[in-house]
């Protein structure tokens, strides 16, 4: 029987609080919603900025309506 050798490591979960999914106080422009994501992430809020404007001309209108939604959701 062969092994790998890696050692296993017990998955605990004590260590961190999960991280609240909520809109930016300081990335706003309109509702926050874009920096809010970035924040979550942890990628810039321009990319976040661009491809949701990318995806609202390449779905027709359906991201906008996401947005919005995500608006109304998210908590502050």
């Amino acid at each position: 029987m062969a092994r790998s050798g890696r050692k296993t490591v017990p998955m605990t979960f004590e260590k961190e609080d999960p991280r609240p999914f909520v809109r930016s106080h300081d990335q706003k422009m309109i509702s926050g919603v874009c920096g809010g994501i970035a924040e979550y992430f942890g990628i810039d809020v321009n990319l976040v900025r661009i491809g949701m404007v990318i995806a609202t001309f390449a779905t027709a209108g359906t991201a906008a309506l996401v947005y919005l939604a995500a608006w109304m959701l998210m908590p502050e």
